[in-house]
């Protein structure tokens, strides 16, 4: 089993930078992939970034692309968002998914998943 954690949320202002992390144990990931999704109030789950673990291909929602950084650290497990610019539109409960194979975009298609991070952006 894979067992995530995130941790990094927190109340900032517009415009503001902010970096949410997330800490995989359990099985390996290096033939896996692993994503940000997000949840706003009233709103489904938002694809946000994703990574492949073996040779770091990105993909990133398009709300989101050229401010958020996804990253990966392969000896500690982790994945990584930097998050620039924020915007109010931000604010939600970001989650860090994990699957093996490929990076997609689809929430269903991720097996693991962590209990989120509040993440607010409001002045």
């Amino acid at each position: 089993q894979v067992q995530l954690v995130e941790s990094g949320g927190g109340l900032v202002q517009p415009g503001d930078s902010l970096t949410v992390s997330c800490v995989a144990s359990g099985r390996t990931l290096s033939s896996g992939a692993m994503a940000w999704f997000r949840q706003a109030p009233g709103k489904g789950r938002e694809f946000v970034a994703g990574i492949q673990w073996s040779g770091g291909a990105t993909i990133y929602a398009k709300s989101v692309k050229g401010r958020f950084t996804i990253s990966r650290d392969n000896s500690k497990n982790a994945v990584y968002l930097q998050m620039n610019s924020l915007k109010s539109e931000d604010t939600a409960v970001y989650y860090c998914g994990a699957k093996m194979g490929g990076v997609t975009v689809s929430y269903s298609s991720y097996d693991y998943w962590g209990q989120g991070t509040q993440v607010t952006v409001s002045s």
